[in-house]
């Protein structure tokens, strides 16, 4: 997956190509894998880094939604809880069982719950992940021994997924390049060019070297998450937004405050939200919140309200209370909700459903959904893009479609367990050379070798992408991750055949946003 390789593919291919799709986040990945395994001439095009945006800030979780279940959202939750099950099964060394306890500190507590996930187990049906039961009050502290005891009466424990986001992204990217699709990062949408009123192309810069592509497509797909309403207005300025951004965010704290496997999960916080805490890469996930936000941002900042929100809400069920002092990195992503037609909803309340929308210049526009149902919009995107475009409708294949990198009961004590098949490449690299085998930070277990492989064979093109995205870095550990930029930077500097000038922007840039992720 090089990026030279996808620019000649881009100069190269001057005819139309069928379809075009702007975003590289979950739905646009999704999408853009559909129609490649279609037989379908696709390019895939990301003004910044895949999953820039929201698709590597997730709580985490391949999920149907037990939320959803209490709204009364069925279908949602069939759909989600068939697509979780399809995502453990396509890509299983990034999706892994989940174990969650929902503490029991009134005695309603564990009847109502065990009843409710009973059902949503059944409604997973042989893609269930395992039964919901009531636990007691010494198997739940056994569970989860950093629980307070005061009036604990046990707990109920149900089953969900729990999945590496950014590294999922990048491994649909590589699918999608390895059935002969062209994505290409940091290349910007422009324009939406159009013959006869309909949408016939887009125009597109380079946002490394400034050039400029005028690309010919039979069909353009809006795929660009909280930013759809951008692309949608240089369609039709005059058009109503349709998507409504709301803020979610976590903390990640040390595994002690959570110290087992099991995660857990808080049904019912004051503003009405769930609260998770939830194990990831050796450390623990915290969150999240729902606050509307008026104007999407690449780069959003969690408020100090919604902060104190999280350490206060965990510090009421932990013995341990966690301080500002303990998080390790707190990171905050845009949800982007497909907004309701009528007014006054809260964003909690409004569906986290997909819409697919087709302008009248034919300008196919997917909003709203979630990371677990993002193959399923993908099919049904390709599905009317298939039609505008009048292109052969085709059977889906991605249900059971392997993802690359597959690989079955990985190892997760191993620091490169999430990179599945290709951990074996990195350690052949590892082998190759005593410097690339060294270590660049004990902690995350990232050594050398990592960085190279993720330049050769992952588009990573700045130190961001590596830390935060090819890594997970900049979330388990900003400080950590700051320590080693400068030797990352000097590292990808020599792959990418650039100078110290670009090392020291590097570094510069970096260290400003690691500084985002700190809480001081």
């Amino acid at each position: 997956m090089l990026r030279e390789k996808m620019i000649f593919n881009l100069r190269d291919n001057s005819e139309k190509w069928d379809v075009v799709i702007v975003g590289g986040g979950a739905s646009g990945l999704g999408a853009a894998l559909e129609s490649a395994t279609r037989g379908f001439k696709t390019l895939l095009l990301e003004q910044n880094d895949f999953t820039k945006g929201t698709s590597s800030r997730s709580t985490k979780l391949v999920h149907g939604g037990v939320r959803y279940l209490a709204q009364g959202n069925i279908s949602l939750v069939l759909e989600a809880l068939r697509e979780r099950g399809l995502m453990k099964q396509n890509a299983p060394h990034l999706v892994k069982d989940q174990s969650f306890i929902i503490p029991s500190y009134k005695w309603w507590v564990k009847p109502y719950y065990t009843l409710g996930l009973t059902a949503y187990d059944l409604m997973a049906g042989r893609l269930g992940l395992g039964r919901s039961l009531p636990y007691s009050l010494k198997k739940t502290l056994k569970c989860i021994p950093t629980l307070i005891k005061d009036k604990l009466r046990g707990g109920v424990v149900y089953h969900d997924g729990q999945f590496d986001d950014a590294r999922y992204g990048i491994n649909l990217c590589q699918t999608f390049v390895e059935n002969g699709g062209t994505a290409i990062n940091y290349m910007k949408v422009v324009g939406l060019n159009k013959t006869k009123g309909q949408i016939s192309g887009v125009s597109a810069i380079d946002q490394e070297t400034g050039e400029q592509f005028e690309i010919n497509a039979k069909v353009v797909v809006n795929a660009t998450g909280v930013f759809v309403d951008d692309i949608i207005k240089m369609d039709a300025p005059q058009s109503r937004d349709i998507v409504c951004v709301s803020q979610g965010v976590h903390l990640v704290l040390d595994k002690e405050f959570v110290p087992n496997d099991y995660a857990i999960m808080i049904p019912k916080t004051d503003d009405g939200r769930v609260l998770f805490a939830v194990p990831w890469h050796n450390k623990v996930v915290v969150g999240t919140t729902d606050v509307q936000k008026e104007i999407a941002e690449l780069e959003p900042r969690a408020l100090e309200e919604e902060i104190d929100f999280i350490l206060e809400t965990a510090g009421r069920f932990l013995t341990k209370k966690p301080q500002r002092s303990d998080v390790k990195s707190v990171f905050a992503g845009l949800r982007p909700l497909a907004a309701p037609t009528g007014e006054g909803k809260k964003t909690k309340e409004i569906s986290r459903g997909h819409k697919i929308y087709t302008s009248d210049a034919g300008l196919v526009t997917v909003t709203g959904g979630k990371w677990t149902t993002y193959r399923q919009m993908g099919e049904e995107t390709v599905d009317v893009a298939s039609k505008v475009a009048a292109l052969e409708l085709k059977k889906s294949v991605t249900r059971h479609l392997a993802l690359h990198g597959w690989k079955k009961n990985v190892d997760l004590n191993d620091p490169l367990y999430f990179y599945g098949s290709d951990a074996e490449k990195i350690l052949d690299l590892a082998r190759s050379s005593k410097e690339l085998a060294s270590c660049l930070s004990k902690d995350l277990g990232i050594i050398k070798a990592q960085v190279v492989w993720a330049v050769r064979n992952e588009m990573a093109r700045t130190l961001e992408d590596f830390l935060s995205r090819r890594t997970r870095a900049l979330l388990l550990d900003a400080r950590e991750s700051a320590r080693i930029a400068p030797e990352v930077a000097t590292i990808m500097a020599i792959e990418l055949e650039q100078d110290e000038v670009w090392i020291q922007n590097q570094i510069e840039e970096y260290i400003s946003l690691a500084n985002n992720y700190v809480l001081n």
